[in-house]
């Protein structure tokens, strides 16, 4: 029965940090509520858009009198905004599983297109609804920030998915036998380091390649966090299973589950590959902004 509690728990940990990833992540879709002649709208704004698919922005709003506008420009340039009208559309779904499961077979609302930038290229923008009561705008001084990809083959992106999730599950499952003194925790964790590296140092950099045109941009070539997180998860799971090769020292296990848990639960992409519009080159998010203004405040300062 203690066995049973165990697999069960470290599915549903699994499972929760997994979907808090999902939501949390800055490539989900940002969720804003349109007001349009007297009725709210809830919508989805995209925030990463493959290179391969339709450059648009849809506003799922079903009232054909309303009129929009999206003001664009590439992130953190001195850009002008540049407007692109929303038409509506309808476009058909031509996809088995939305088709016969969920019964959805088109897709209807408000388009604007915009330009296709380079992998890690961002754009920035926000929206203006006009209706019979006015104009109104929406997100001009927290604009949305769209990434684009590169297109990774299923055969590549699905197994490394399905694989950290596993690897996940099983550091999760082997922290919770060392807690309650199940022995079998050495035999998982020897699973979980072989899924790690796996999933994570073999397929990940693939994964990045195809998206982002780099296998791997963490340390020591670069602050990727997600190339980051794997590589610490990697460091921690392979000193767990090294002390506990010869006699059993759950204290180790439990520590590397704790710390995959951690990192794999810090939203997936935060901080992850940016395209430098003035260099031309792909630098890493935030971290490296940051650590440009410190040093531009500190040669004011020595000025």
């Amino acid at each position: 029965m203690k066995r049973f509690l165990i697999w069960f728990l470290s599915f549903i940990i699994t499972l929760s940090a997994a979907y808090y990833q999902r939501k949390t992540g800055p490539t989900y879709p940002r969720q804003l509520e349109i007001t349009a002649n007297g009725k709210v709208y809830p919508v989805k704004l995209i925030r990463s858009l493959g290179i391969d698919e339709r450059p648009e922005v849809r506003l799922a709003l079903p009232d054909t009198s309303v009129k929009a506008r999206l003001f664009y420009k590439r992130f953190r340039t001195g850009d002008d905004y540049s407007p692109s009208d929303f038409d509506f559309k309808v476009y058909p779904v031509d996809s088995y599983v939305m088709n016969k499961i969920f019964g959805i077979t088109e897709e209807r609302g408000l388009f604007a297109r915009l330009p296709v930038e380079p992998v890690a290229g961002k754009l920035q923008y926000y929206i203006e609804v006009s209706d019979s009561n006015g104009t109104k705008t929406y997100l001009q001084r927290t604009p949305v920030v769209l990434r684009f990809k590169g297109s990774v083959p299923s055969s590549i992106l699905a197994p490394h998915i399905l694989i950290m999730f596993l690897a996940m599950f099983f550091s999760t499952l082997a922290g919770l036998m060392a807690v309650f003194g199940v022995p079998e925790y050495r035999k998982y964790s020897l699973w979980t380091l072989f899924l790690i590296l796996a999933g994570g140092i073999l397929l990940g950099p693939v994964v990045q390649k195809y998206a982002f045109g780099e296998f791997w941009t963490g340390v020591p070539f670069g602050w990727d966090l997600t190339d980051n997180k794997t590589l610490i998860a990697t460091v921690f799971w392979l000193l767990a299973v090294l002390m506990n090769r010869r006699k059993k020292t759950p204290a180790y296990t439990i520590l590397a589950a704790f710390v995959l848990l951690l990192v794999f639960s810090i939203p997936h992409s935060l901080l992850g590959s940016e395209l430098n519009y003035e260099s031309g080159k792909v630098t890493q998010g935030l971290v490296l902004v940051f650590f440009g203004n410190f040093v531009k405040k500190n040669k004011l300062s020595a000025a």
